[in-house]
């Protein structure tokens, strides 16, 4: 079976660690979509590292890794990830593959996301100017670049073709290119010859193939469910889908191999970029959260929007990914408060009618509305958790919270982090066979 692992809020739930924590039941971690736009932070034996575009099993020597036909591959990045691995004495040419479908990134798409987002001003959506967005543009007009091009002898001829039409799109948006596309594209052709020296495959058939076989996969997502292009915060989503019914196009596989869907969610919440942030905290409150938990992009370094955890989001994440495990991450930062605040409802704005209705669901008009968090208080358990191995030396606070989440959410958190270490997990029960 196919066991499928992401995030149900709008990223930087902690996938990474997880992943990390989970592989050893594996035998197989593959990336199904987004690109070096994601950041899986994994911290062990002292050690902090942060994987963009590889597979997160990637530290574990008996772990086959595949970067799946959904992802979107930034040569350069992968060749800087690969350099960055160097220290860890890695097998990476035997346990790394590579889909030939998955699409490229070009240095003219970084320099398009970056002229989209300009052009927007005020109305911009954050991107994180990775590239993302036109690379899957491409991929949807048919004329994108894939891994499997690189090998063509006609490789160069078709970068050209579709470098002449972005060259095109940048010069009616007067976005100089000139400049800085010559450096790019020397570093770009380096790297684009690092890859061949790596397991580039038809990996639909390497994970059919290990699934007849009889091993176990984890597919891991990237971004978060609330980022989806169809079920997000649209416009301010990816360019991907992030459910789990993305593992099935971004890796080949039929729905009848998904298995376990374990939805990661942090203890509060956080967002990067624009779009609707309903619990946003906007005050010291929020600050604090976010140096309590060290909330800064690990991909741009920006600092992300913190606000307390609303439910109606997370019900609506679980509903459509099937999620059958949850993951409760971070739960730590918030040892600092008096009191936590859980979001229950939305209320709509009030009219000339009277106050506005309240909601359990996450609206279409979300974007637009001015939605009113409606609280449910929690005494905070004030405790240091990191030495906590047991949920039942957990303080009764702690206890009194998950239970909450548990009977709201109706799935089991089978996982609780208490901080950023990969030993630093509570198992609350048997991860399924």
């Amino acid at each position: 079976m196919v066991d499928v692992l992401l995030g149900l809020q709008w990223g930087d739930e902690g996938k990474g660690k997880i992943v990390d924590v989970l592989a050893p039941q594996y035998q197989v971690v593959a990336r199904f979509q987004g690109g070096p736009n994601a950041g899986h932070t994994l911290e062990f034996d002292g050690f902090k590292h942060v994987l963009h575009q590889i597979p997160s099993g990637i530290f574990r020597s008996d772990i086959l890794n595949i970067i799946g036909n959904g992802v979107v591959l930034d040569p350069i990045v992968f060749k800087k990830e690969i350099d960055g691995l160097a220290k860890y004495k890695l097998s990476l040419h035997e346990n790394l593959l590579i889909s030939k479908k998955a699409s490229i990134i070009l240095p003219t798409h970084r320099l398009l996301d970056a002229a989209y987002e300009q052009a927007k001003g005020e109305s911009k959506i954050g991107s994180t100017l990775r590239g993302i967005g036109p690379t899957y543009q491409d991929k949807v007009a048919r004329q994108g670049l894939r891994v499997g091009d690189i090998l063509s002898s006609n490789f160069r001829g078709k970068y050209g073709k579709l470098v002449e039409a972005h060259k095109l799109i940048l010069d009616q948006n007067n976005f100089d290119h000139a400049s800085v596309l010559p450096q790019a594209e020397e570093e770009f052709f380096a790297a684009v010859e690092f890859m061949k020296q790596f397991q580039l495959t038809d990996s639909e058939y390497a994970i059919n193939d290990a699934l007849t076989s009889g091993k176990k996969i984890l597919a891991e997502g990237a971004q978060g469910s609330l980022l989806d292009i169809d079920f997000g915060s649209y416009p301010f989503v990816t360019s991907s889908s992030t459910m789990a019914a993305g593992a099935c196009t971004g890796l080949g596989i039929a729905p009848k191999q998904i298995g376990e869907v374990y939805g990661i969610f942090k203890a509060y919440s956080t967002r990067v970029g624009s779009g609707p942030f309903p619990t946003e905290l906007l005050d010291e409150t929020g600050e604090k959260m976010r140096q309590e938990g060290r909330e800064f992009g690990s991909t741009t370094g920006r600092p992300r929007r913190c606000g307390w955890i609303d439910l109606p989001a997370l019900k609506y994440a679980i509903m459509i990914n099937g999620v059958t495990q949850l993951v409760m991450m971070k739960v730590d930062v918030l040892n600092i408060f008096d009191e936590i605040e859980v979001c229950t409802h939305y209320q709509y704005p009030d009219s000339s009618d009277g106050p506005g209705s309240t909601t359990e669901h996450l609206p279409y008009d979300q974007t637009d509305t001015d939605l009113k968090p409606v609280y449910k208080t929690f005494k905070g358990w004030k405790t240091d958790l990191a030495a906590i191995r047991q949920f039942d030396d957990m303080p009764a606070e702690l206890a009194e919270y998950v239970y909450f989440l548990e009977e709201s959410l109706g799935v089991p958190i089978s996982f609780i982090s208490t901080s950023p270490d990969r030993e630093a997990i509570i198992y609350r029960q048997s991860v399924a066979a």
